[in-house]
């Protein structure tokens, strides 16, 4: 399984942490970055009303045709997103990690303001062992 890239989308639909680990994905700008965490922030939004089941969590994988999009929702509403090789068949491991990650090397930093940007040294090195190293 390759990863290419994590986000971390919080729950205005703003991009507050996002690296990429692998070659593979076509180079974009920060603002590109924004713009599609964006619009997944809506079509996930959308995607949790159209259940005709009743409530749903919204969409929770997209599949491309060289990659796999895996969404993890949170309870406060921030969502993790994890771009895999089409192989990936533990990404909703993996994100639970980065969510336990997120909850104790983040929200417990007294200086993080919730719903910013995630800028910690101690999240970045954390995320680097459990994924692999990459580019930011």
């Amino acid at each position: 399984m390759v990863v290419f890239s994590l986000w971390v989308i919080n729950k205005a639909g703003g991009l507050v942490y996002q690296r990429n680990f692998a070659d593979g994905l076509a180079p974009l700008t920060s603002n590109e970055y924004l713009v599609l965490a964006g619009t997944l922030h809506g079509i996930h939004a959308i995607t949790s009303r159209l259940s005709p089941m009743g409530s749903s969590s919204g969409v929770q994988v997209i599949e491309a045709e060289t990659f796999k999009l895996n969404v993890l929702l949170t309870v406060t509403g921030t969502k993790f997103v994890l771009l895999t090789s089409l192989a990936d068949t533990n990404a909703d491991s993996i994100l639970q990690k980065v969510y336990d990650i997120y909850a104790d090397a983040v929200m417990k930093n007294p200086f993080h303001t919730p719903e910013m940007p995630i800028r910690s040294e101690g999240f970045d090195t954390r995320i680097g062992l459990l994924i692999g190293t990459g580019q930011t």
